[in-house]
């Protein structure tokens, strides 16, 4: 049996001898180790990569129509890009629109809480704040310039310590109203009789609507305001209108008016109307006047913002900035449309003139 063991272990391959068979299966497995060692590296490696470069989405969630909210989305756009965010390349947007319709901001914002957005930024006022919040007490939500007071609609605990999800601007919309109609009486010295277009749905314009009423006494001007409910709402009031016959239009910035600028616009000008907005965006569609928060600025600070929680800070820790610039905007090209001559003292305190 020991001679036969030792036979067979004479004719048993050695596998250190070159040229055998098991040397060659051997190399062949050391090879086919490394090849796929180094291949599950390069996956692995591969997968981190994408890991660290995943892009992140901001939800835009506004109250009007992506006509009318080109100016602001591109404003924001361009001051995240300053920051280093471009577009399509290390950030992506889920664009949503309600076109001033009120029912369907619960369901917007739900769509960009079930896309799992890193970011939800709100613009509109109360209305569109509140859906959002409704939506996610997660999901971090920043306010593009709200007009009403947060802490006042529960939005936040306080502006220095919002103490939830929710943090950003407020533009101090509605405390401008007596402002504003101090301008409108400055440039139109004539002026006697205002009326002033609000939705009586949004808490900021029925503040803004009582700001204007307090201060029209003392400046000598009597104002009458008009309801707005929509495309009809609209053409119920310019018919009122032309009864009325005021000498001034004062617009607010509710969803209504935002979702009819155009329209509003083109009817002061047809009824040589002087006319004062309060957002920036109906001034560079036609409407003559416009103060309030410099909008460029807000901007800027709405992409700090983003930047900062991209970066890991968390909204309840980010004070709610109240606007620290001002900008008052004449449309002179329409002054002259209506016959309106503004007075050099008047032009020479504006910010931007529009030619």
């Amino acid at each position: 049996m020991g001679t036969q063991v030792n036979r067979c272990e004479q004719r048993r391959p050695r596998d250190d001898l070159p040229g055998s068979k098991n040397s060659a299966l051997v190399a062949q497995h050391s090879v086919l180790c490394v090849a796929l060692c180094a291949m599950l590296f390069a996956v692995s490696f591969h997968v981190e990569a994408q890991q660290a470069k995943k892009v992140p989405r901001i939800g835009y969630l506004s109250a009007a129509e992506r006509a009318t909210d080109t100016a602001r989305a591109e404003g924001i756009r361009r001051a995240l890009r300053e920051l280093g965010y471009i577009e399509g390349q290390n950030i992506a947007f889920e664009y949503r629109y309600s076109d001033g319709k009120r029912d369907r901001n619960p369901q917007l914002a739900a769509e960009l809480v079930r896309l799992k957005v890193d970011i939800i930024l709100v613009t509109g006022g109360d209305p569109v704040i509140r859906a959002a919040k409704n939506a996610t007490k997660t999901i971090p939500i920043v306010m593009i310039g709200a007009g009403i007071d947060p802490v006042e609609a529960g939005h936040v605990e306080n502006l220095a310590h919002p103490g939830a999800n929710v943090t950003g601007l407020t533009n101090l919309t509605s405390e401008l109203g007596g402002k504003r109609l101090e301008l409108l009486k400055e440039a139109v010295p004539k002026l006697a009789h205002v009326g002033v277009l609000y939705d009586t749905a949004s808490p900021n314009d029925v503040l803004e609507l009582k700001e204007v009423q307090t201060a029209a006494s003392p400046l000598g001007l009597a104002v009458r305001s008009w309801e707005v409910r929509g495309a009809e709402g609209v053409e119920q009031v310019f018919a009122a209108l032309n009864k009325e016959r005021p000498d001034g239009l004062y617009v607010t910035g509710g969803p209504p008016m935002r979702a009819n600028e155009r329209r509003i616009v083109g009817f002061a000008i047809k009824k040589r109307l002087p006319s004062l907005y309060t957002r920036r965006e109906s001034v560079d569609a036609g409407g003559l006047m416009y103060y309030g928060a410099d909008l460029a600025d807000s901007y800027r600070r709405v992409a700090y913002y983003v930047d900062r929680i991209l970066k890991g800070a968390k909204p309840a820790e980010l004070p709610v900035e109240q606007p620290k610039k001002f900008e008052l905007i004449i449309n002179l090209k329409t002054a002259k449309q209506i016959g309106l001559t503004i007075p050099p003292s008047v032009l020479a305190r504006a910010d931007r003139v529009i030619r």
